[in-house]
């Protein structure tokens, strides 16, 4: 078993995100925690939603003297030095983390660990939250670099861009990971790209604007090796039936009401139909309003559906279709 400790403040949302590629069995367990029955190493450092997993030594009450307590009673065959991190998750606790080190550090010193708080052999590490300690060994974290892909900072941007953090949770709730072919259909400035091939998926664009086709094309090849993109109709797309394996796009917001030669609705039922076609798994798609009805005219199945909220004026539904 091991202990997620999940980032955000929705905490459906990133357990969906662990469990669609890097994780089995995610169960919510607090505010902020979860446990799955296995990893995915490799999986979890792609995670958007996920900061670390742990081996799980046990679950007790959100206390130092409970969690000592459950370590006492504890067998482990590791041996070596030893870092202890406390963290009050989500601040719900009230759990004074500096003692809580402090007692499963001597704890673990007494059973014949030494302390290195720099370079350990091993990490334990305590997550508290409402009600519940988990306690584990640190197995992998997730690799926090999206600072450095602000759409702003790209070779070609415009206002509007889907930030990193949301791009990659929307590319991983698809099934992007394990070398598979990722289309974005509406692909605009390239972000849900970028964050697909940076998991390790072929990535294949799209865009009836020629300006966005030379800018996707521009910031992919400032990230990545190897892309494919295309100008074209979202509704009559360039592709074979059953040409790659998952679709990701962020549909046009209302105040575009004229896509084109398309109105917005007929453009993302077209695209929904299209990408039907041509995807063999799941597509995610984002939007500034609920597209259910015509993702299942289009022949998909609604696996689940959460809301984003952006700011006052805006929040994003998120449709995970199979």
């Amino acid at each position: 078993m091991y202990c997620l400790e999940l980032a955000g403040e929705d905490d459906a949302f990133a357990a969906a995100e662990a469990a669609a590629g890097a994780a089995t069995d995610v169960e919510r367990v607090a505010p902020g925690l979860a446990v799955a029955v296995d990893v995915d190493a490799a999986g979890v450092r792609t995670l958007a939603y996920t900061r670390h997993a742990d081996a799980l030594l046990a679950r007790t009450d959100a206390t130092v003297d409970a969690a000592v307590a459950a370590l006492d009673v504890t067998e482990t065959d590791r041996v070596g030095s030893v870092a202890v991190r406390a963290r009050d998750v989500r601040n719900t606790t009230g759990v004074d983390t500096q003692r809580a080190e402090r007692a499963l550090g001597s704890a673990l010193v007494e059973r014949g660990f030494s302390v290195d708080l720099d370079d350990p052999d091993h990490e334990l590490r305590a997550c508290f939250s409402d009600g519940v300690c988990c306690l584990g060994w640190h197995a992998v974290s997730s690799v926090r670099d999206y600072g450095t892909r602000k759409p702003t900072d790209r070779p070609f941007f415009q206002p509007g861009s889907m930030d990193p953090l949301l791009a990659r949770a929307c590319v991983n709730l698809a099934g992007a990971n394990g070398e598979r072919t990722l289309l974005d259909p509406m692909c605009g400035t390239g972000g849900v790209l970028i964050e697909a091939g940076l998991v390790g998926a072929d990535v294949v664009g799209n865009d009836a604007q020629a300006k966005m086709v030379r800018g996707t094309d521009e910031n992919l090849a400032h990230y990545l090796d190897a892309h494919d993109v295309l100008r074209g109709d979202a509704t009559r797309l360039a592709l074979r039936d059953d040409a790659v394996d998952c679709a990701v796009f962020d549909a046009p917001y209302g105040r575009q009401s004229k896509i084109e030669t398309h109105d917005l609705a007929d453009l993302v039922a077209g695209a929904l139909a299209e990408v039907r076609r041509v995807a063999t798994g799941r597509c995610v798609l984002v939007a500034d309003r609920d597209w259910r009805a015509e993702a299942r005219a289009a022949g998909w199945t609604v696996a689940a559906r959460f809301e984003r909220r952006v700011h006052r004026s805006l929040t994003r539904t998120v449709l995970v279709l199979a």
